[in-house]
């Protein structure tokens, strides 16, 4: 058996350099997070926005406007 030391049973390893790789994953990561937290943001907004809208508008023009009629594709309009 080897005889143990401080140097060797403590032995701490160098940290490894960051590849260039590595620098584009982390960099992109980034981005991405921030666009998905600008997009969940935006979301959020909308949808409050949306939900506003729809508290003060009465049920009936609610349902007409979701079953109302359907347009006209335009080749047909222009006959």
């Amino acid at each position: 058996m080897a005889k143990l030391t401080m140097t060797t049973l403590f032995n701490t390893s160098k940290p490894r350099a960051e590849t260039a790789m590595d620098k584009t994953t982390r960099a992109v990561r980034e981005i991405l997070d921030e666009e998905t937290e600008r997009r969940q943001v935006r979301t959020s907004h909308l949808r409050k926005a949306r939900l506003e809208r729809e508290a003060g508008t009465p049920d009936d023009v609610i349902a007409t406007t979701l079953t109302g009629v359907r347009n006209k594709s335009r080749a047909k309009a222009a006959k």
